[in-house]
């Protein structure tokens, strides 16, 4: 008789991203009403939490014998589900080395460790891939284009590490990349939207969390109107369900979308 677990519940979309790409989605037994890949998830398994809050008793409802959760974020609904009975793994990846590492203990957890690895494998080529074309484009350039990326605008929040590794793969460099190793959000605020007129930014990079990025609010900054990116016209949106997500989605689809606004560059 097999022990794995048949009924889980994903608390992030990351791993019901994986689930879906390992062909084992029908061990989902409910989802975070935030998920956002792949899109079908959202028709075909009920929502029963949110991201950072959840009422047990409805993911509860759905029986689990794993919960998947996601950073100190969901500490709180990890606790109450573990003083509930119920199995919890949650993981706390901030790099690409851990999007690939979580997609490993994934397919473990559910018995399909070759085809996680044989998923790790596709990935890491895609990033060998988009790094080899990403030192062509630097050295086309002559260097490699500074990067300005922000995740937040009220404040200012700078992109986290798996975003800054993505630039860099892309052939470009995180204009904040020292702040990109802090897991906190609140750590990653910019205290004066000056601070970025000396970095002088090649290129703008959007991404706010859960709403649509405004470039005309960008660019309208007091100050900014010197940065290159400002002045040449390359301030970009990377829809922040490819990018913000720790999961497949971000190497698969937000490498290349970094690699496109670059390439603005020539």
């Amino acid at each position: 008789m097999s022990r794995l677990p048949r009924r889980i519940v994903c608390l992030s979309t990351e791993t019901v991203e994986v689930l879906y790409l390992l062909g084992e989605e029908a061990r989902i037994a409910g989802i975070s009403g935030f998920t956002t890949h792949p899109p079908r998830a959202r028709k075909e398994k009920p929502k029963v939490s949110g991201f950072s809050s959840a009422k047990i008793e409805r993911i509860l409802a759905v029986e689990p014998d794993l919960v998947l959760a996601f950073s100190d974020l969901q500490g709180e609904i990890a606790r109450d589900l573990v003083k509930a009975g119920v199995a919890v793994h949650v993981f706390n990846h901030r790099s690409v080395d851990g999007i690939l590492a979580m997609i490993e203990t994934v397919g473990r957890l559910v018995g399909a460790e070759a085809r996680a690895l044989a998923l790790v494998a596709e990935l890491e080529q895609g990033i060998a891939t988009a790094r080899v074309a990403g030192e062509a484009r630097a050295a086309r350039l002559g260097r490699r284009p500074k990067v300005y990326f922000e995740e937040w605008n009220e404040p200012l929040i700078t992109g986290i590490r798996w975003v800054s590794e993505l630039i860099g793969i892309a052939g470009g460099e995180d204009c904040f990349g020292e702040l990109s190793v802090h897991h906190s959000a609140k750590d990653r605020i910019l205290a004066d939207a000056a601070l970025v007129i000396p970095r002088a930014p090649d290129v703008i990079i959007g991404s706010w969390c859960g709403k649509h990025f405004q470039p005309a609010h960008v660019t309208s900054r007091p100050g900014w109107d010197v940065l290159p990116a400002v002045r040449d016209e390359r301030v970009f949106e990377v829809k922040s369900a490819i990018l913000l997500a720790p999961g497949p989605a971000a190497i698969r689809e937000g490498l290349p979308a970094i690699a496109r606004c670059l390439d603005s560059l020539g």
